[in-house]
């Protein structure tokens, strides 16, 4: 098994972590392809940054899509200055190596600091009852925004939300720590089985205004 990443509009590969590098270099998605250039993008000023750092992965090569069927509006806004905008924030390290933080839309800024919701996810996923876990941001009067985090256990395991809180705590910086922990069956997915966020969100928003 190689880890690595891609996206349908760059198909197949973008970054690709050798297998001499897994050991040392875990969650990384690796470097990119021959012929494939990766570079990440301010996403408030829209400039490339340099050497390490955290930003909107972009791509531009030989495998990036022309463009969408009959929807160049759509096309139009996945492009900036030739990069295709991959829609994911990527953190890169001091010997150029890429590892995915998670969706730019799914950013949580809380007080001023930037958090990633997979960063959450990751921690709780290493409890032993947890079997799914999805972080969203919400409105918060103080700090803008703070996290909420859905979980599903695991069959017949059982962990109450101030364990799951505790264990975060243990884990991860003070501001990252989820404000409230929902239980639920299971979480919304697409027929891709990705996590619907969106609808955890829309959930949330109906709550507000009853």
């Amino acid at each position: 098994i190689v880890q690595g990443y891609g996206l349908t509009e760059a198909a197949p590969n973008v970054l690709c972590l050798p297998p001499e590098d897994a050991a040392r270099k875990l969650g990384s998605s690796g470097k990119p392809y021959p012929h494939v250039d990766v570079a990440l993008r301010d996403p408030e000023t829209g400039s490339l940054l340099d050497g390490p750092g955290t930003g909107e992965l972009v791509v531009k090569g030989p495998n990036v899509f022309a463009g969408y069927w009959r929807n160049p509006e759509a096309t139009a806004a996945a492009f900036a200055d030739g990069w295709l905008l991959t829609g994911d924030l990527a953190e890169r390290d001091d010997e150029g190596y890429y590892r995915i933080a998670g969706r730019l839309k799914d950013l949580v800024i809380s007080g001023g600091e930037n958090i990633y919701p997979a960063e959450i996810e990751d921690v709780l996923h290493g409890h032993p009852a947890v079997a799914e876990a999805a972080v969203v941001g919400v409105p918060d009067k103080r700090w803008g925004e703070v996290c909420l985090a859905f979980v599903g256990l695991r069959a017949g395991a059982e962990a109450s939300e101030e364990e799951l809180l505790e264990w975060c705590r243990a884990r991860l910086a003070r501001f990252k720590v989820p404000k409230e922990v929902r239980f639920v069956d299971e979480l919304p997915r697409s027929a891709m089985n990705k996590v619907l966020k969106d609808v955890l969100r829309a959930g949330i928003a109906e709550e507000a205004v009853r």
